[in-house]
């Protein structure tokens, strides 16, 4: 039996992840890294020599380009240059083979000759085999060879292989220092590896000012030298897929070496999800005739899509088809479901002529964005071979996943959002994003069947590193990434940017940070955003913002102490990935914690609002200037890169520029200091969901509890596994809370929960709740994005949803007696996640 909680209490809590990688003793794992010197079956690096790289002269671009990275890596690390030859003559000493198996002239010969063993990966999408041999030549006492299925997946093993001895994906992105070593060495064995996921994929978008602005400054636009690095890093992370840059841009039209070094580097590229046949929207704005009508201007658009086709047809590509209104709007009302069956049959018809194949035979996606996913409910049919494109919101909850087709040939995808333009306001400066909402969304998705395309719009990708880097390792193997796994990976991220001494305490600050941004987007914030506490007098009280913002001053005071051991060379990445978020958004807090009681004493003429006004101007500086510092890093390198706007959002475009919040000057001298005598005492009282007395599993469901997930306590419930069919009552799956009651009376019961959206076509998501052995009420959380569904868009507010990035449903319980009761939460619907139970006497 407990006693109710304070509301609020707990929101400090931490679960600290047991760390895989502080579990398993090193060098442990066949063909693993070792720093050690103990149980190495070859010298990688030896006494500050690293071994050779050899790749076959006639192989891919894509392999020869990863050889020579891995060349570049090893003496990023060791510190020597690497020898990097395309052939084993006159080389001594160990070496790196890298190629494709059945295409690499030298990894076939160990092969016919016994020495190693490709079975495992034949025949597969982009799986890699990594294996120490002894003694593969004369002069040669060891080879590590590093084998692909096929292209990428030479270039995938090659990349995994640098990332294990130290050169992180970010080197360049975020300027992640390497630590130089002496002695390298690989265990003996082999192991393998392949994705999950087919496509996995970023999208930039909303890249202006930011990104545009820092490419035209740095490489004369968002052009093939910009793209150099963009590329690199997303194979890096073991991505394949990409949606280009598209706000007044065209990655073929702006430099024809973009797509040749995207096919080059093994890039597969995509346009957005309304930009079909590989034709950039700006493009129709500079050569398309007539109107983007397809009822009277089809010619037109047939043959603007056929020289996209015919551009692009000998590149590794993801087709887009369909259509939607210019400029990425909604198509007319009266647009029929059997003129868009036209256009599709249009646009594989141009396919199939320029590739001169079948339609087929060419990876096509079928984005189900916004009105579109209409058309699909309402029944239109797409060729099987299409992969159907499913979105989110636009703010991390998944519309709709698969209900039918489910064996269809083409699969499913899902289009995801760390960053986005629209309603109820844009979010573009900086990363708001929870990786354990990530995990539920896209866990649900795969257990789905979504595992054909992931692709998430990152906007600048700075500042998106970290979920970013999440999204990706997810989408390799989506079952590997159990909720333990997520709890351990911000751990295990900091590990591998900032090393191991101080992983666990970054760990927890990025963790912390993701909780307390994804309260309220900060352009979504104002002064009357939470109320501020109570003017008693000379006595000011804080209310919940006061509470918020000494969360965020707490968060900055850790982050300033981890800090202080770093080693200078981690500093600029440091400032990049966690002191400038931790920074930039604690201080939104104090600006408008400032600006609030400045408006409540001037309206009391009270020469204290003076102090709050100083103290916001101060902030609406201090903003600034975090910015400027973040673009002085690196001489300059990333300037422009935290240019969006962040305050004085009033409508969902949100200003051009920063605007400082009004603040009121009254007469009177302006105090020195203003101190706060307590906080406001609140009636209700919380009990965090993962604190149950009993937790009840049903059939083969059971309760899981997902650490951080959610805004308050230490996580959320979730019924593991995701995707199941609903249950009833009578299944018996239920959480339960002991309460107890100083007295009779009534209770409201609010159960706090993520705005997690039907995505079967039904109405709503539901979840049952009784007291005691009273009887069940169904709770509905039935939430319909601005996009759709404008008749049921009244029944629930989904701008108050995403605002909150939570919803309350609440349920009365009357005529109670003092003492113990139970309140019993009972699993219905799949796809809900449970914060915390709010009770209030009425």
């Amino acid at each position: 039996m407990k006693p109710l909680l304070p509301a609020l209490a707990g929101v400090l809590t931490l679960v600290t992840p047991v760390l895989s990688w502080a579990q398993s003793s090193e060098c442990a794992a066949p063909a693993s890294v070792c720093f050690t010197g103990q149980g190495g079956a070859m010298e990688l690096i030896l006494s500050g020599m690293p071994a050779a790289v050899l790749v076959d002269g006639d192989a891919d671009p894509a392999v020869r380009r990863v050889a020579a990275d891995l060349a570049r890596d090893l003496e990023r690390v060791s510190g020597q240059d690497a020898v990097l030859a395309t052939g084993k003559a006159g080389v001594e000493g160990p070496v790196v083979i890298v190629g494709v198996a059945g295409h690499a002239g030298m990894i076939d010969d160990l092969a016919r000759a016994g020495l190693i063993d490709l079975s495992a990966i034949e025949g597969e999408w982009e799986a890699f085999s990594i294996t120490v041999v002894d003694n593969p030549w004369p002069d040669v006492p060891a080879a590590l060879v590093i084998a692909g299925s096929d292209r990428r997946g030479a270039v995938f093993g090659t990349y995994d292989l640098a990332e294990d001895i130290g050169v992180s994906p970010w080197h360049y992105f975020a300027d992640v220092p390497v630590v130089q070593r002496d002695d390298v060495s690989i265990t003996a064995g082999t192991r393998d590896d392949r994705p999950v996921v087919k496509y996995r994929g970023l999208f930039i978008n909303d890249e202006d000012p930011a990104l545009g602005s820092w490419a035209r400054e740095k490489f004369g636009g968002v052009n093939a030298d910009m793209y150099e690095h963009v590329f690199e890093l997303l194979l890096r992370l073991k991505g394949n897929y990409i949606w280009p840059a598209m706000w007044g841009k065209s990655l073929y039209g702006d430099d024809p070496r973009s797509g040749q070094m995207a096919d080059d580097m093994g890039i597969v590229v995509g346009m957005s999800h309304h930009e079909p046949l590989m034709r950039a929207h700006v493009e129709w704005e500079r050569h398309g005739e007539g109107a983007w009508n397809y009822s009277t201007n089809p010619e037109g658009l047939q043959e603007f899509w056929r020289e996209g086709m015919e551009r692009a047809k000998d590149f590794d590509k993801v087709v887009t088809i369909g259509m939607r209104g210019d400029g990425d709007e909604a198509m007319s009302e009266d647009t029929a479901i059997d003129l868009l069956e036209q256009v599709v049959a249009d646009q594989r018809e141009i396919i199939a002529d320029v590739t001169g194949e079948p339609a087929s035979e060419t990876p096509q996606v079928w984005a189900l964005y916004k009105e579109v996913q209409d058309y699909y409910d309402q029944g239109m049919s797409v060729p099987d071979d299409v992969t159907l494109l499913f979105a989110d919101d636009n703010w991390g909850q998944n519309r709709r996943l698969p209900t039918k087709d489910l064996d269809r040939t083409g699969g499913f995808g899902v289009y995801y959002h760390f960053d986005y333009v629209g309603a109820p306001r844009s979010y573009k400066w900086t990363n708001t994003n929870q990786i354990e909402k990530t995990w539920q969304q896209m866990d649900l998705a795969w257990r789905r069947g979504v595992e054909d395309v992931w692709i998430v719009n990152v906007g600048d990708i700075k500042p998106m590193e970290f979920p970013l880097d999440f999204f990706l390792t997810h989408a390799w193997d989506p079952e590997e990434m159990t909720p333990d796994a997520v709890a351990s990976f911000p751990a295990e991220w900091a590990a591998e940017t900032f090393g191991p001494a101080h992983a666990e305490a970054i760990g927890a600050l990025v963790t912390r940070y993701s909780r307390y941004a994804a309260r309220r987007k900060p352009e979504l914030i104002d002064a009357g955003t939470w109320p501020i506490g109570t003017i008693q007098g000379n006595s000011l009280t804080r209310g919940e913002l006061g509470m918020y913002l000494d969360q965020w001053q707490a968060l900055v005071a850790d982050m300033e102490a981890v800090k202080e051991v770093l080693d200078e060379d981690q500093l600029s990445a440091w400032y990049q990935l966690v002191e400038y978020p931790i920074l930039s958004m604690a201080n939104i807090y104090e600006l408008y914690h400032a600006v609030a009681w400045n408006r409540a004493l001037a309206a009391a003429d009270d020469p204290r609002a003076n102090y709050f006004a100083d103290q916001a101007e101060a902030a609406f500086a201090r903003d600034a200037a975090l910015a400027e510092a973040y673009h002085l890093l690196e001489d300059g390198k990333w300037n422009h890169m935290m240019a969006q706007a962040n305050i004085g959002f009033e409508d969902w475009r949100g200003p051009d520029q920063d605007m400082m919040p009004e603040v009121i000057r009254v007469a009177g001298d302006t105090p020195a200091s203003v101190r706060f005598s307590g906080t406001v005492e609140r009636a209700d009282m919380l009990i965090d969901a993962t604190d149950f007395d009993r937790a009840v599993p049903g059939g083969d469901l059971e309760w899981s509890a997902i650490a951080n997930l959610g805004q308050f306590g230490s996580g959320a419930m979730i019924a593991t596994p995701q995707g199941q069919p609903a249950t009833t009552v009578e299944d018996g799956m239920r959480l339960e809370y002991d309460i107890d009651l100083e007295s009779a009376g009534d209770i409201v019961v609010g159960v706090r929960l993520s705005p997690t959206l039907d995505t079967i076509g039904e109405e709503g998501v539901r979840l049952g709740i009784s007291l005691d052995d009273g009887p069940v009420e169904v709770l509905n959380l039935d939430l319909i994005p601005h996009c759709c569904g404008p008749e049921r868009q009244e029944q629930v507010d989904w701008d108050a949803a995403v605002r909150d990035n939570g919803f309350t449903l609440t349920a009365e319980f009357d005529d109670l007696s003092a003492g113990a009761h139970t309140i019993k939460l009972w699993r219905l619907d799949d796809n809900i996640v449970i914060e915390h139970l709010r009770i209030e006497t009425k």
